[in-house]
C-alpha cells in the first residue's frame, strides 16, 4: 500500500460478534476467495424499566410515621404521665431544703430558775466534692483536713477522713451541737488557709486550700447551768436532740417543739440569692415549770451525797414533798451524774433510783400496819402490848433488832421503840384468823399505793412488790407488817408519811407545776388524783404516835428533833436484798418523818443503801439527814415555828395495869 492509499477500514468477519465466532474463524480454512460480505444482522434495542413507587413510599411513610409516634409516646410519657416525677427530680436537683431547728423548751424550778436551758451552737458540715484532689488542689486534702478539725470538735481523724471522701453527695455532717468558740476556731483556720491558698496562686502555685469545704450551720445544745442538781430527774438529751432520759424523755413531744424547713434554689451547692425561697417557720417547744425548788433540791442533794460519800454506801435518795399538795419539792440521788458531759457518767448512775429502785422499807413501814389497827379500831394508842423477847409464828422464831426483856409498851411504844414482835402482835388482831387479817392489812397496803404508779408517769419507774394476801407465804405473813416481804421504791415510802400528814387523804405526788406556751401563756398542770386512806381521827392519831419516836427518849428517832418545831417520824433498818446474788445482804438505813407535826407542812424521806462504814442504823445516819434537810426546807417557805407542846403518848405501862383490850399472842397458823 502506497502512502498516498488512505487506510483499509477492517470489516470485522461474520464470525465476530456472535458466539463460537473466534472458534470457527480458527478451523477454517483458508479460502481460494475472497468470502462474500453479508449485511450484519439489526440489533433489538434493550429497554430499562423503572420500579413501582407506591410500595415504596408506603413502606418510608409507614417507617417515618412509627419513628414519630414514639416521638409522641415519649413526650406524652414525660410531660403527662410521668411529669410529677420528672419534675421533683429536677426541683430536687435545683432546689435545697434545710432544716430549721425548732428551739427546745427549758425547764426549770417552780420559781422559773433554770435547770434546763438551750444556747446557740452550730452544727460543722462539710462538701466533700470540695475536697477532692480536683476542687481542693490537694492530693490528700482529706487527710489534712481531718488531722486539723479532729482535735477541735473533739472527733476521730480517720472518721473524720472517711466523712470527707464521701461520694455522691455535697454534704456531710462532722460534728453536732458545737459552741461557738469552737466553730471560732474553725473559722480562723479557714482563713488562715485561705489566705495562704491566695499567695500561693498569685505566686502560681496550685493554691490548695484543705479547708475550703467546711461548713456550719445554726443548731442549738442543751445546757443544764446547775451541773449534776436535779439530774436525775431531769435525764438528758442525747446526741440527735431528742431526750434520752428522765424528764427531757417523757416530756420530749412538748419540749421539742416543731421543726421549720427553708427551702431555696442553689448551684453548684450554692444558694442562689435572687431565685427566692419558701420557709416554713419553726415552732419553738413548750417551757416547763417543776414542782422542784431548786435550794432544797440543792440542801437534799448536798446531805445525801455527803453521807453516802463517809458511809461508803451504794446509794441514797432524799425527798421532800408538800403533804398539803403533794408536790415534790426535792428528789435527790447520790451518786449523780453531769448532764453536760455524759462521758464521764457512771451508767449506773445516770437513771433516776429515788423511783427505779425497789428494796424492802423496814420499820418505816410499820405506820402503815398501825393505821389499820386502828382505823379498825382493834386497838388504841394506849393499848397495852406485853412484847416478849422471842416471839414463835409459822416457821420462825422471831426477834426485835435488840435482845430485852419482856417489855410492857403501849401500841404509841411498840411504834416508838419500833418493836418487831409488837407489830405482829397488833396486826393479828385485824382478823379472827391470819388469812382474815391478811386481807385486811393488804387493803390497806394497796390505799397506801404500795405496789401501784406512784402516777409520776417517771420513765423506768418501779410499782414494787406487793403479793395478793393469798399467795403470802408462811413467813411473810408475819414479816409484811414491819416491812420485810413487800418492797417499794423512795416515793412511795415519802407519799405514805404525806398521805398521814395530810389528815389521811392520799394526794398522787406531782413533778410538773404547768407548760408556757410559745404565747407565754402559762397552763396549769392537772389537779392530782387523791382519795382517803384513813379517817382524820386516826391520822391525828398516828402523828402523835409518830411524835414520840422522835420526842420521847426511848424513841429510836431523837437525832431528827428540830428546835422550835414538833416533828413526827419514823427510822428503818431493813435488810438489804443484794441485786447481784438475789440474797440479803447489808441493810437499807431509812427515816421517814414531817414537820410541824400539828400542823403538816413537809415530809421528808431518806434511804442509803449498804452504808458499809459506821453504823447501819437508819435513826443513826439518816436521822441527821433528815433533820438538815427538814430545817432549811422549813427555813425556805418560812414555815412559822410549832406553837403547840407535842401530845406526850405514853410509850410503856406498868406491868399488871389492863386500861382497855389488849392484843393477845395467837398461835402460827
Amino acid at each position: 500500500m502506497s502512502p498516498q492509499e488512505p487506510p483499509r477500514r477492517r470489516v470485522p468477519g461474520p464470525g465476530r460478534g456472535r458466539p463460537g465466532g473466534d472458534r470457527a474463524r480458527a478451523t477454517a480454512r483458508p479460502a481460494s476467495r475472497p468470502a462474500t460480505r453479508r449485511p450484519a444482522p439489526a440489533s433489538t434495542p434493550h429497554t430499562i424499566r423503572l420500579g413501582a413507587p407506591k410500595p415504596r413510599l408506603r413502606l418510608v411513610s409507614v417507617g417515618l410515621t412509627l419513628v414519630m409516634l414514639a416521638f409522641v409516646v415519649r413526650l406524652l410519657q414525660v410531660q403527662a404521665v410521668d411529669a410529677s416525677a420528672y419534675s421533683a427530680k429536677a426541683s430536687e436537683n435545683r432546689f435545697a431544703s434545710y432544716t430549721l431547728a425548732a428551739e427546745r423548751g427549758e425547764i426549770t424550778d417552780r420559781k422559773g430558775v433554770a435547770l434546763a436551758t438551750s444556747v446557740d451552737a452550730y452544727d460543722i458540715t462539710a462538701d466533700p466534692h470540695m475536697f477532692t484532689p480536683q476542687e481542693s488542689k490537694a492530693p490528700d486534702a482529706p487527710e489534712q483536713a481531718a488531722a486539723l478539725l479532729a482535735p477541735i470538735i473533739g472527733k476521730d481523724a480517720k472518721e473524720l477522713t472517711e466523712r470527707l471522701k464521701t461520694r455522691n453527695t455535697r454534704y456531710v455532717v462532722l460534728a453536732r451541737r458545737q459552741t461557738p468558740q469552737v466553730w471560732n476556731q474553725i473559722k480562723d483556720l479557714k482563713k488562715v488557709f485561705a489566705d495562704k491558698a491566695a499567695a500561693d496562686k498569685k505566686n502560681n502555685g496550685p493554691g490548695a486550700n484543705v479547708l475550703g469545704g467546711v461548713f456550719n450551720e445554726n443548731s442549738s445544745k442543751r445546757v443544764y447551768p446547775n451541773g449534776d442538781l436535779a439530774a436525775g430527774i431531769l435525764g438528758y438529751v442525747n446526741a440527735d436532740g431528742k431526750g434520752g432520759g428522765g424528764l427531757e424523755s417523757s416530756l420530749d413531744k412538748k419540749l421539742a417543739g416543731k421543726d421549720g424547713e427553708l427551702t431555696y434554689a442553689q448551684s453548684g451547692g450554692r444558694r442562689v440569692p435572687t431565685a427566692g425561697s419558701s420557709e416554713k417557720p419553726a415552732v419553738p417547744g413548750q417551757d416547763i415549770e417543776l414542782t422542784i425548788d431548786r435550794d432544797i433540791q440543792w440542801a437534799a442533794q448536798s446531805a445525801i451525797t455527803e453521807q453516802v460519800a463517809k458511809s461508803e454506801a451504794d446509794r441514797g435518795y432524799v425527798i421532800v414533798q408538800d403533804t398539803r399538795t403533794g408536790e415534790v419539792l426535792a428528789m435527790a440521788n447520790a451518786p449523780g451524774f453531769d448532764p453536760n458531759d455524759l462521758s464521764k457518767a457512771s451508767s449506773a448512775a445516770m437513771g433516776n433510783a429515788a423511783l427505779q429502785d425497789v428494796y424492802e422499807p423496814g420499820s418505816t413501814a410499820k405506820v402503815m400496819s398501825m393505821a389499820a389497827v386502828l382505823e379498825e379500831k382493834k386497838a388504841g394508842a394506849d393499848t397495852h402490848v406485853e412484847v416478849p423477847n422471842r416471839l414463835h409464828r409459822g416457821d420462825r422464831l422471831f426477834k426485835d433488832d435488840i435482845d430485852h426483856p419482856t417489855w410492857y409498851l403501849t401500841l404509841n411504844g411498840v411504834l416508838a421503840k419500833s418493836s418487831n414482835i409488837g407489830t405482829i402482835l397488833a396486826t393479828g388482831q385485824l382478823g379472827p384468823t391470819q388469812p382474815e387479817a391478811n386481807k385486811v392489812l393488804y387493803s390497806y397496803l394497796d390505799k397506801f399505793g404500795i405496789g401501784q404508779p406512784t402516777g409520776l408517769n417517771y420513765p423506768g419507774e418501779s410499782r414494787g412488790i406487793l403479793a395478793k394476801p393469798e399467795k403470802w407465804s408462811t413467813s411473810q405473813q408475819y414479816t409484811i407488817p414491819f416491812g420485810q416481804g413487800l418492797s417499794l421504791n423512795a416515793m412511795q415510802a415519802a407519799s405514805v408519811y404525806s398521805t398521814i400528814a395530810n389528815g389521811g387523804v392520799r394526794v398522787q405526788p406531782t413533778l410538773v407545776r404547768g407548760t408556757k406556751g410559745p404565747d407565754g401563756r402559762f397552763t396549769p398542770a392537772p389537779a392530782p388524783a387523791q382519795h382517803r386512806v384513813v379517817s382524820p381521827e386516826t391520822a391525828k392519831t398516828l402523828a402523835e404516835m409518830l411524835e414520840s419516836v422522835v420526842d420521847d427518849q426511848e424513841g429510836t428517832g431523837t437525832r431528827a428533833r428540830i428546835p422550835g418545831y414538833r416533828v413526827g417520824g419514823k427510822t428503818g433498818t431493813s435488810n438489804r436484798v443484794d441485786p447481784a446474788t438475789g440474797r440479803y445482804k447489808g441493810y437499807t438505813a431509812s427515816f421517814a418523818g414531817f414537820a410541824p407535826a400539828d400542823n403538816p407542812r413537809i415530809t421528808v424521806y431518806c434511804a442509803i443503801q449498804n452504808p458499809i462504814k459506821g453504823s447501819y442504823f437508819g435513826g443513826q445516819i439518816c436521822g441527821p439527814i433528815y433533820k438538815k434537810v427538814m430545817e432549811f426546807a422549813l427555813k425556805t417557805l418560812q414555815v412559822a415555828p410549832t406553837g403547840t407542846a407535842p401530845a406526850g403518848l405514853p410509850v410503856t405501862y406498868e406491868s399488871g395495869a389492863q386500861p382497855g383490850p389488849q392484843p393477845s399472842p395467837q398461835p402460827g397458823q
